[in-house]
């Protein structure tokens, strides 16, 4: 398979991740707290994962990518705990808001691990779209 193609399945993926991560994180229905708060955070981390493979396909990438995921989206929680006036003006937009966040919870660090893992094991599935016929050869 092509590198156009995995290029292809990266970019579906992308929009099906970030779909359901603002499905999630404005979902109003049963347990919507979770969901909003924890099960949004799952998606942001893959959705990274995913945006960071366009970008960086080796083999090596694959372990690499989550790892940095998770330690860059851990230093944003903290840096939730800092208000300077620069960040609280960032942190008032939409977008913001959802990338940097608003409020530190301990409880988002086991989302962002079960995030990064799943990206992870969704990185492998696409690397064997790209690179499975170049192993053959």
């Amino acid at each position: 398979m092509s590198q156009k193609t995995q290029s292809f399945y990266i970019i579906v993926s992308l929009l099906i991740f970030t779909g359901m991560g603002f499905l999630f994180k404005y979902y109003t229905g049963f347990a919507h707290k979770w969901f909003n708060n924890y099960g949004a955070a799952v998606f942001y981390e893959i959705f990274w994962c995913l945006f960071a493979f366009l970008f960086f396909r080796s083999p090596k990438a694959i372990i690499q990518i989550p790892l940095w995921v998770f330690i860059i989206t851990c230093i944003l929680e903290f840096l939730q705990l800092w208000h300077p006036p620069f960040l609280e003006q960032i942190r008032a937009t939409l977008v913001g808001k959802l990338l940097l966040g608003t409020t530190f919870a301990w409880w988002d660090f086991p989302h962002y691990a079960v995030g990064c893992f799943l990206g992870w094991l969704w990185l492998r599935q696409l690397q064997g779209k790209g690179y499975a016929k170049k192993s053959q050869s």
